[in-house]
């Protein structure tokens, strides 16, 4: 029987190891990643049937990692392993295409039981969060912001950088842009979030769930 073909996200190499051995035996790891970007890549190259990968991670984050492996790959399972137990990350993950969400501290008994779900096209959800979280996130009747949604794709790109604490030089040669372009979209973030300061745009996205811790 073929094994399913896994690969990992993950910018701490002691977690990247430590779900390699705990999967090896039953899995394929087809490959790793430690930012963003390189797991998009790695994924468009590997066409992995599982893709396992934090939240939180440097260049780009997990969540909009995630929507980009779904737009080309939307038969790849994704799995969240993350610190966060806040349900405006785990609504995020889910509008990402995430079929399952595991608390890193409850991993190694939860991922398995993860992956047998979402392999049964089901969505595993640890119970953590508890049923009323997760009954309001399904039934939509959440007051959650969703001013994410307002966003562009690149919006959010440019966002994760400020809150990472990169001037408007670095940004735009992480991403080949104009530094005109960048400023351009970091006004536009300002008006679109309400804010005026980058304190202000960070503590609102970290608040919001737009860009994880």
């Amino acid at each position: 029987m073929k094994r399913l073909r896994v690969l990992l996200g993950d910018d701490h190499a002691l977690i990247l190891d430590g779900i390699r051995a705990s999967l090896q035996p039953s899995y394929e790891i087809v490959g790793q990643a430690t930012d963003g970007k390189s797991l998009v890549d790695a994924a468009e190259k590997l066409r992995p049937d599982l893709v396992i990968l934090d939240i939180s991670m440097p260049i780009l984050n997990g969540l909009e990692s995630a929507k980009r492996i779904k737009s080309t790959l939307p038969a790849t399972g994704l799995i969240f392993l993350s610190q966060h137990l806040n349900p405006a990350y785990l609504k995020q993950a889910l509008r990402a295409g995430a079929s399952g969400y595991v608390l890193k501290s409850g991993a190694t008994e939860e991922l398995q039981l993860a992956i047998s779900t979402v392999l049964r096209g089901e969505t595993y959800i640890t119970p953590s969060f508890g049923e009323d979280v997760i009954a309001r996130l399904w039934g939509r009747s959440g007051d959650l912001n969703d001013q994410s949604e307002e966003l562009t794709e690149r919006q959010r790109e440019i966002l994760q950088l400020i809150v990472e604490g990169r001037g408007n030089k670095e940004i735009a040669d992480v991403l080949h842009l104009s530094i005109k372009t960048i400023e351009f979209h970091r006004a536009r973030l300002m008006e679109k979030l309400g804010v005026h300061t980058v304190a202000e745009l960070t503590k609102i996205a970290l608040q919001q769930g737009l860009i994880p811790e």
